[in-house]
C-alpha cells in the first residue's frame, strides 16, 4: 500500500499534533493505516536539510511507499524569530526546504495558527475554533491566573481547553478547520 507522509512538529507518538491530524484524518473517513506521521521534534528541525527524518523520507518516495507529503509547522511568532517565527517567514523557509529537498511536486504546507492573526500555533487554531463566550472566557481565566509556566501559554492553553471542554474538543465543522481538510482531501487524492 503506497502511504502518505505528514510531517509535523513533536514525536510521532502521541502529541497534539498528530492527535488533531489523526482526529480529522478520521473525521474525514480517510484510511488512517495509509499515514506516515514524522515527528520532527521542534520547529527548528524543519529547516535542517540534513536531518536523517528527511533522508528516512526520500529513500521512502524513491521505493515508491510514500506518494505525497504534507507539513504541518506552527507559524508562531515573527516578534520571537525573525527568520522562521509568523506565518509568512514559516511557510517561506518551508517552501525553500522543500525546494531544495526537491519535493515540490509532491509536497504541500499548511502553517497552524489563528487564521485571522496568522500567529500562534495548533492551539491558537483550536481556540479560533470555538465560540466567542468560551474563547473569552478561557483568555480571562488566563490573564488573571497565577500559572507560574504562564510563558508557556502553548500547554496551559491546550490544558485548559481540554479540560473546559472535554465532550467536544474540536469543532471540525468550523471554517477555520476548511483549508486543512482541504489539504488533508488533497493528500489523499
Amino acid at each position: 500500500m503506497v502511504k502518505v507522509a505528514v510531517l509535523h512538529e513533536g514525536n510521532a507518538q502521541k502529541t497534539n499534533d498528530n492527535e488533531l491530524l489523526k482526529l480529522l484524518i478520521q473525521d474525514l473517513s480517510f484510511d488512517l493505516d495509509r499515514v506516515e506521521f514524522f515527528g520532527f521534534g521542534a520547529k527548528s528541525n524543519f529547516f535542517k536539510l540534513d536531518n536523517p527524518k528527511y533522508e528516512r523520507l526520500k529513500l521512502q518516495i524513491e521505493e515508491e511507499a510514500i506518494s505525497k507529503i504534507l507539513f504541518v509547522v506552527d507559524a508562531d511568532y515573527e516578534k520571537n524569530d525573525k527568520t522562521y517565527g509568523g506565518f509568512n517567514n514559516t511557510e517561506n523557509e518551508l517552501r525553500d526546504i522543500i525546494t531544495k529537498l526537491s519535493f515540490s511536486e509532491i509536497a504541500d504546507i499548511y502553517v497552524t495558527c489563528d487564521p485571522q492573526t496568522k500567529d500562534g500555533y495548533l492551539e491558537s487554531l483550536l481556540l479560533s475554533s470555538i465560540p466567542k463566550k468560551q474563547k473569552e472566557c478561557i483568555e480571562t481565566f488566563l490573564n488573571c491566573s497565577e500559572f507560574a509556566s504562564k510563558e508557556n501559554h502553548k500547554s496551559v492553553l491546550n490544558e485548559i481547553y481540554k479540560k473546559a471542554y472535554p465532550n467536544a474538543p474540536y469543532d471540525f465543522s468550523h471554517p477555520n478547520f476548511d483549508e486543512l481538510k482541504q489539504k488533508l482531501h488533497n493528500l489523499f487524492k
